[in-house]
């Protein structure tokens, strides 16, 4: 299908945005029975929609296990056998198309048993070298369906960079197809990322807790960060606010990875993902990774201490569990588990930065990783150092405030919803 007819398709259904992107409807909400608000994700009004924008092309997808309908049918089962559309190939992120993968892992180059597709691996590939892949698998279209947690270090959205900018090296069309940040769109907090820090855990200059959609970040990333922007299309979703956590959704919630098992988990991921550059367990090999964090050795001190700095709309329990794989694996370890009970007032990297502080003053053997991963996640040495000096959790936070101001301002042009 040439340009003109995919913007006559794109102008009948919706705008073309300031950035160059096409945009198939506003992110406006849509009224449901009982006064409340149904949302509809990008794929749902995209398949209500015939499938219209991928109309005469062959389409690949790029997505997870999250990738799924309301009644929890996969989308690539659901698109495969429908004659409107002409899906002929399968990407899979982190952990696999069927998830199969834990973290770290994928599930490398296959046929997919239940529709007989070519499944292509593209984590840890970027430019040329996943140019050739969208190059050698035939495709027209790019699609990217995948639920992200919010947070600038979660893979998902650098996948969603890295797979747009190899489209436009190998001359294919994007679309991405929205879902709701899971712990609202409300604000971004954080530390920037200095762009010398850029690994696959940040590529870009963005907060650690960046607020936005996937499509909203799509048009950043295209607009801002991408040295050639790609022809973009993305597809909102409807009935969706940026106040909303995901239990207002409706949806099903299918863990994006396999330590992701709950909106929970994502609630305090953006905060407590820091302890992976520390030698504590994140919980990892647990039932509640990211809300248990602990080592050997630390005692009911620092969740003491913890509750001592009055941070808002959490609680911290003295706890002890066994990781079952990860770090102190099979051990039993002492530690605290987070518990929100006001997610409105509750600010995930404020209490990730306190409980690296009050771990490091009341457990002597506190150490960071010798790769220095921390500043990997924090996107600077910033935080690391001033930590190791002895800084407040009120004077770290304060350093990255005017980083964050610059990041805020320019967010605020790409954000769809209200």
């Amino acid at each position: 299908m040439n340009v003109s007819r995919r913007l006559l398709l794109a102008a009948s259904a919706g705008a073309v945005g300031a950035t160059g992107a096409l945009s198939l409807g506003a992110g406006s909400a849509s009224a449901a029975p009982g006064g409340g608000h149904r949302l509809r994700t990008g794929f749902e009004r995209l398949r209500a929609d015939g499938y219209r924008l991928l109309d005469g092309e062959r389409v690949g997808i790029v997505t997870n296990p999250t990738g799924v309908t309301r009644d929890v049918r996969h989308i690539v089962d659901v698109m495969h056998p429908d004659d409107r559309v002409n899906l002929t190939a399968v990407f899979g992120p982190e952990h696999g198309f069927r998830g199969t993968a834990q973290a770290g892992g994928s599930e490398g180059r296959y046929d997919d048993p239940a529709t007989g597709l070519p499944v292509y691996d593209t984590y840890l590939k970027s430019g040329q070298a996943l140019a050739d892949i969208f190059t050698a698998s035939g495709v027209d279209t790019v699609v990217f369906d995948i639920q992200d947690v919010g947070a600038r270090f979660y893979t998902y959205i650098w996948t969603l960079y890295d797979c747009m900018e190899a489209a436009q090296l190998a001359g294919k069309r994007f679309v991405v197809l929205d879902r709701p940040n899971p712990v609202t769109g409300r604000n971004a907090y954080g530390p920037v990322l200095h762009k010398e820090f850029a690994t696959f855990v940040g590529r870009r200059e963005i907060s650690q807790a960046h607020g936005m959609t996937v499509t909203e970040l799509a048009r950043l990333f295209n607009a801002e960060y991408l040295a050639r922007p790609v022809e973009l299309t993305t597809v909102t979703m409807t009935g969706w606010r940026r106040g909303d956590f995901y239990d207002a959704s409706g949806l099903p919630w299918v863990p994006p990875s396999p330590n992701m098992p709950t909106p929970d988990t994502a609630l305090v991921y953006s905060g407590t993902c820091l302890f992976e550059g520390t030698n504590l367990s994140e919980g990892r090999g647990t039932t509640r990774p990211f809300e248990l964090l602990g080592a050997d050795g630390i005692d009911g001190r620092w969740a003491a201490r913890a509750n001592e700095e009055g941070l808002p709309g959490v609680k911290f329990r003295e706890a002890y569990f066994a990781p079952t794989f990860s770090k102190f694996q099979g051990k039993t370890i002492g530690g605290v588990q987070l518990h929100v009970d006001d997610r409105e007032t509750f600010d995930p990297v404020r209490t990730g930065i306190a409980l690296l502080i009050t771990a490091k003053k009341v457990w002597p053997g506190f150490a960071w990783r010798p790769d220095n991963w921390i500043d990997k996640l924090t996107g600077s040495t910033q935080v690391r150092t001033m930590i190791d000096a002895g800084a407040t959790t009120d004077e770290v936070v304060a350093a990255w405030q005017d980083e964050l101001r610059t990041f805020r301002s320019t967010r605020a042009k790409y954000l769809t919803y209200r």
